[in-house]
């Protein structure tokens, strides 16, 4: 885990496994449920809500300490 107010690789590595292909995988199923086809104006939103739940993760990474303390400082020592 990475220390308050920073990120490594393996934070960015999570991110974009976990948060961008969970609502890109999740946003594909209820198109095709729906019957829905696979154009770019129908894949394009899902593509934008993997990337902000990406930036999502990574800016909660980014607040939280080694701790996993949200908005706290690293603990002394």
């Amino acid at each position: 885990m990475s220390k308050f107010l920073s990120l490594n690789a393996k934070d960015a590595i999570k991110g974009l496994v976990v948060a961008f292909f969970s609502a890109v995988l999740t946003g594909i199923y209820q198109l095709i449920q729906t019957g829905g086809s696979l154009t770019w104006p129908t894949i394009k939103p899902i593509l934008i809500t993997g990337v902000v739940a990406l930036l999502g993760y990574l800016i909660k990474n980014v607040l939280t300490n080694s701790q996993d303390q949200l908005l706290t400082k690293e603990p002394k020592g």
